[in-house]
């Protein structure tokens, strides 16, 4: 309704005022503040990510995967200021009164508002060159309208559109596996006696796969197509979920647990551009906030049970459940192809002549 800049602004304000009572609760010791400023944090840090609706506005459906993918790419060089913040609020917390978990919070907001700056910087709001990208790309003709005009907004129109319902599947299996796949890679290398520095090692090239790769991987869903590269995403994620549960080596569980970083930026920015390709500019923000309620659910499902799972039945069971979950859309795929090509060419048909 009022553009993805107040959106994105008003998420970050969020993060802001999280961070800063997480940072607080380790000097008063209170769980339970910990725990709200959590929430904060995370509900802030979440309504920023509508930043990526901003990114598939501004670029015409051939240019949109790649534009998601610079967007990732920033979470990776996020990821380098992250031990920079750490090692100066170590070297300046003993000269504090503050606690040293506590002072890294407390330095968020620097970053925090540097980003609030740079997002004001960006005229005309996102929303508005989405609805007039031909003034901005000569020569671009916006796919055909329904007829009537504009229709209310519904989720369940995302469900009853087959391209958008496997897009969201795909992109919550990928969600999925990863959440499961993060939890044992940890365990699996603790269980086999690695340094926590070896851990951290193996995590970082997980990091890596996941935000690496997101520019090639867009510019290859844009040329050659989302399905193309969203469901060799989840092939790649559930071969990787098998290498860390069942090799048993530091450099195989390393590589699996790349590898599911590879499939998850594959299937989540091929997925989110679909749903970009197929709603319009004035509902995309609530039909991508659908598709990321679902992951997210998706998510604390799996960090609820895959700790029971584990105790219960060890390493490879939650390891089978980290493929079972990518299995899905995969099958989808091919049980509703008829359906997709019947939808195709109904569409072609509502096309005006010349379309």
């Amino acid at each position: 309704r009022f553009g993805r800049k107040p959106g994105i602004l008003l998420g970050l304000s969020l993060a802001l005022i999280g961070g800063l009572i997480v940072g607080s609760s380790m000097n008063i010791g209170s769980f339970w503040v910990f725990l709200a400023g959590l929430l904060i944090f995370g509900m802030g840090m979440n309504a920023a990510q509508q930043l990526r609706v901003a990114a598939t506005d501004m670029f015409p459906p051939n240019k949109r995967a790649q534009a998601l993918g610079y967007v990732a790419l920033g979470s990776l060089l996020g990821l380098f200021a992250n031990p920079l913040l750490v090692s100066v609020s170590q070297w300046l917390a003993p000269s504090s009164s503050i606690h040293e978990l506590g002072l890294p919070w407390l330095m968020l907001p620097g970053l925090i508002i540097s980003g609030m700056i740079m997002i004001s910087f960006v005229r005309p709001d996102p929303k508005e060159i989405g609805m007039n990208l031909s003034d901005y790309y000569p020569g671009y003709k916006a796919s055909p309208r329904p007829a009537g005009g504009p229709i209310k907004f519904k989720p369940i129109s995302l469900y009853r559109n087959v391209t958008t319902r496997l897009a969201i599947i795909a992109n919550c299996a990928g969600q999925a596996n990863m959440s499961i796949v993060m939890v044992m890679t940890s365990l699996v290398l603790s269980h086999q006696g690695h340094s926590l520095t070896a851990i951290a090692l193996s995590h970082m090239f997980h990091s890596a796969g996941m935000f690496a790769f997101t520019i090639p991987l867009g510019r290859l869903a844009d040329r050659i197509g989302r399905e193309a590269v969203m469901y060799p995403g989840i092939i790649t994620a559930l071969t990787g979920a098998g290498l860390v549960s069942f090799t048993g080596v530091y450099w195989g569980v390393t590589l699996g647990t790349f590898l599911v970083g590879v499939g998850w930026a594959g299937a989540n920015v091929a997925a989110t551009a679909t749903i970009a390709d197929q709603v319009e500019t004035h509902e995309r923000g609530r039909a991508i906030g659908v598709n990321d309620t679902f992951a997210g659910a998706t998510a604390v499902v799996m960090a609820l049970t895959i700790g029971p799972m584990i105790e219960g039945y060890g390493l490879p069971a939650a390891g089978f459940i980290a493929i079972v979950v990518a299995v899905p859309p995969l099958v989808l795929f091919v049980a509703l192809r008829p359906a997709r090509l019947r939808q195709q060419a109904a569409a072609l048909q509502a096309a005006p002549p010349g379309e």
